[in-house]
């Protein structure tokens, strides 16, 4: 095992750990440390093994407090022995073992005691700027975003009733109840929320929103807070963006090859409009980042303006809507477009300000991509009408149109099969003869790995269809949406449902899971 000398004043020869051993981390030694104290260093303390005295893993860089060997001498009652490994290491060790070892929520409020006695302990932190990080308000806030981490959580509600308040996470696109604390703790969690969003936390009248960054094992979360005054107080509602999680590719958002064709195509055009379309929490953000991730953006110069900004990508110039100082989606595309760029992700368009500018510059060279708020993709169309766009300017800068929608996955660990009929796949407006070969599908049981819902992770449908010359003179004579969504199915465009059929034909969810999203589908034009 090869050797190294430590620049500390003692010049002590150290041993060189090319792995840390799962079977030496001894977490109750750990945990007898707070963990910014082992972050200082980072520094790991090992269990003994009777032949080295009380190791403790330490950077291989050298470049840490070595003072902090004395806090380990003194706790741990002896004298240490240092051991040398790359410093992330030990950073991702530590993190694993904090958030094993973090309560759940319902276990913070046991430890909290009653209501009278939280009552009482919050009561004496008048300001909580000035309290201490073990306040027990401050605790149960942090372990609540902790655990909407782990659960996948997208939004965390405090909601406040007449007797209680209700904590409820949004998993999956679904809300669940996590915790029921008492009413004594609303006033101090909103204050709390308050003061990480720089919001006024005298003011109770009207709503207020902020926005604050928590890192918590090593994982950085921009949050976005709502507050909104109801008669029982005020509600909360905390929006999670994890910085950490990676920027999905097409391919891994569900679509079908026709569809990846017809993406990665229309991408690559030199000028036009894609929309993407679908209610808020379908993905729509996502999509276009994962097609800004398929371009050539080292040789073209891709700008966006978004509000939020969700994900950091490498080689794009990522603009934040700003309505406090003025500057909003029109504000910033006006300057974006003196920025001399090739392609432009617009984060939504929800004015004929945004949509004439954004129809300018698609016919003045530049590749357009943005969202809007529509339940088909073909609505969309008359939406830029309604808007007050010329349904000439529509027709000739658009490109493609695109609906979605995400169906929650079935729980690989409790999903059943059963029986399927031709019924099932008519319900799906799928063709049953393109399913001949599918016996069984499988349905949602439940278990504790999913939280009793039986699903986990979601997944893309979609319906999507190129602007063809026949669909373009149609827009062009101002045509009604019966009359394009005609000419778009006669060529080959298909329906939400239809498309989530091969994810219940795959196993990959259910028939009422797609039946439950695509509801207003089911309400179709009739032909």
């Amino acid at each position: 095992m090869p050797e190294q000398t430590a620049s500390n004043e003692n010049e002590a020869v150290l041993t060189h750990l090319s792995r840390i051993p799962p079977e030496r981390v001894d977490a109750e030694r750990v945990l007898r440390f707070s963990l910014p104290v082992l972050r200082l260093g980072p520094v790991l303390p090992l269990a003994a093994d009777g032949e080295i005295a009380n190791p403790v893993v330490v950077p291989e860089d050298g470049d840490w407090p070595w003072m902090l060997l004395d806090d380990m001498r003194r706790e741990l009652g002896g004298e240490v022995t240092p051991l040398l490994a790359p410093r992330e290491q030990i950073s991702l060790e530590l993190n694993r073992i904090f958030d094993m070892a973090s309560a759940s929520a319902e276990e913070m409020l046991a430890d909290l005691g009653s209501e009278g006695e939280l009552s009482r302990e919050i009561e004496e932190v008048r300001d909580l700027l000035e309290s201490e990080d073990e306040a027990p308000v401050i605790r149960l806030v942090n372990t609540l975003i902790s655990q909407a981490l782990k659960e996948r959580a997208s939004d965390i509600h405090i909601e406040p009733f007449e007797n209680n308040v209700l904590v409820r996470f949004r998993v999956d696109g679904v809300l669940h109840t996590v915790v029921t604390p008492p009413k004594g703790v609303q006033a101090a969690m909103t204050s709390r929320i308050k003061v990480l969003s720089g919001m006024d936390i005298a003011e109770k009248r009207h709503p207020q929103d902020g926005r604050f960054r928590v890192r918590i094992a090593g994982r950085e979360v921009d949050v976005r807070a709502s507050i909104l005054p109801t008669a029982y107080g005020e509600r909360v509602v905390l929006r999670l963006l994890d910085r950490g999680r990676g920027v999905l590719n097409l391919p891994e958002l569900g679509l079908n090859d026709t569809h990846l064709a017809l993406v990665s195509d229309v991408v690559t055009a030199p000028h036009g409009i894609v929309l993407v379309t679908g209610p808020t929490g379908s993905g729509k953000s996502t999509t276009l980042y994962g097609a800004l991730m398929s371009v050539d953006r080292k040789n073209r110069n891709v700008l966006t303006i978004e509000d939020p900004i969700e994900y950091q990508l490498d080689f794009v110039g990522q603009m934040q809507v700003q309505n406090k100082i003025g500057v909003d989606f029109a504000t910033g595309l006006r300057s974006i477009l003196r920025q001399d760029p090739d392609i432009v992700m617009i984060g939504e368009i929800r004015d004929l300000e945004t949509a004439e500018i954004a129809i300018q510059a698609s016919l003045t060279g530049h590749l357009v991509l943005s969202t809007l708020h529509t339940n088909d993709a073909l609505s969309s169309i008359m939406r830029l009408q309604d808007m007050g766009v010329e349904p000439y300017l529509v027709a000739s800068s658009l490109l493609m149109v695109q609906a979605q929608r995400l169906v929650r996955e079935l729980c690989p660990h409790c999903k059943r099969p059963r029986a399927v009929s031709d019924s099932d796949w008519w319900a799906m407006h799928a063709d049953a003869a393109d399913y001949d070969d599918v016996i069984e599908v499988y349905e949602a049981v439940g278990c504790d790995l999913c939280i009793q819902t039986g699903y986990a992770g979601r997944i893309g449908i979609f319906e999507m269809t190129r602007v063809s010359e026949a669909l373009r003179a149609a827009i062009h004579d101002g045509k009604g949406l019966q009359v394009l969504q005609r000419i778009a199915r006669q060529e080959g465009m298909k329906r939400l449902s239809c498309d989530g059929a091969r994810h219940v034909a795959s196993g990959r969810t259910s028939i009422d899971e797609v039946l439950r999203v695509t509801r207003e589908d089911a309400v179709v034009v009739q032909e």
